[in-house]
């Protein structure tokens, strides 16, 4: 477990450098259109403003975002209970707790680090799950605290944001502009920036379903009972339904997909197929 909480760190660093190195690669092409490398310069400090500013802000954004409201002993003591049992048995700071007032069932975890922590799970999810099965879920959520899965989920989200909107003001000036005499490098020039946000997305799916599998084991180990998270990803996969508040810039902070099921959606899901979950846990079941 440890040699995968390091892991994840080292992964950060080299996420961290791909995205510098794609979001320098569009400047590097910018500044060959325009002939004025003073663009990299820009292109590259707005990408790491950007990426700082998401670093600290965007767990209280994926909060907001979701409709989730802070609550403690009082207003919800199963959930607050289970959380905090799981927090004193791996050790993990506790985290604040929040509940999403909607019917699909489904839980997230953010922030920057677990001293930092915020851990949300819907009133559906309280509906339709035994004890076991929600400490299964929150010990699955508290394993992507402990991974530090939600460090890089908001590295990863605010790098690929910023490629977007990067490449999205340089295709604009391309064509508004209009200053290069050299239409092979304007033609190779545009199709990069319509690339780059493209490979970024899927850098960002491939991060996440891996530690979508991770933070299953970690939970699996941390309540010794991998068939009662098995049997919630089931019943997950069962009484599924979008959110009402939709938001495809969070989805892969969600234990399940909270967005419509569609062809486009089965190709960049941010989650590995559930079937594939379940088998993987019941294995661990067997070693048990």
């Amino acid at each position: 477990m440890y040699r995968a909480i390091r892991r994840n760190k080292v992964n950060s660093v080299l996420i961290i450098a791909l995205f510098l190195a794609i979001i320098a690669g569009l400047g590097w092409l910018a500044a060959a259109i325009y002939q004025s490398w003073v663009i990299v310069l820009w292109v590259v400090g707005f990408a790491a403003v950007y990426a700082l500013i998401q670093y600290f802000a965007a767990g209280r954004q994926a909060i907001a975002m979701s409709g989730a409201v802070k609550v403690g002993l009082q207003e919800a003591p199963r959930l607050y209970r289970i959380v905090e049992n799981l927090s004193i048995t791996t050790g993990t700071p506790m985290p604040e707790v929040y509940i999403v007032n909607d019917p699909a069932p489904n839980a997230f975890a953010t922030g920057r680090d677990p001293e930092h922590a915020m851990v949300a799970a819907t009133t559906g999810l309280l509906e339709i799950m035994t004890d076991a099965e929600l400490e299964g879920v929150m010990a699955h959520e508290l394993g992507h605290v402990r991974n530090y899965d939600i460090r890089v989920s908001m590295i990863v989200y605010g790098l690929v944001v910023a490629v977007g909107m990067i490449a999205d003001v340089l295709i604009r000036i391309a064509f508004f502009g209009r200053n290069n005499n050299n239409p092979i490098v304007l033609v190779f020039g545009l199709v990069a920036m319509l690339v780059a946000p493209l490979v970024a997305s899927m850098v960002q799916l491939a991060v996440s379903r891996q530690r979508e599998y991770l933070a299953d084991a970690t939970g699996a180990l941390t309540t010794r009972h991998p068939e009662a998270l098995a049997s919630a990803l089931h019943k997950l996969s069962v009484y599924g339904q979008p959110m009402q508040r939709q938001n495809s810039s969070m989805a892969h902070l969600w234990i399940a997909n909270p967005l419509r099921s569609g062809a486009m959606q089965q190709l960049f899901a941010t989650h590995p197929p559930v079937d594939k979950r379940i088998r993987r846990l019941l294995d661990m079941g067997g070693r048990f």
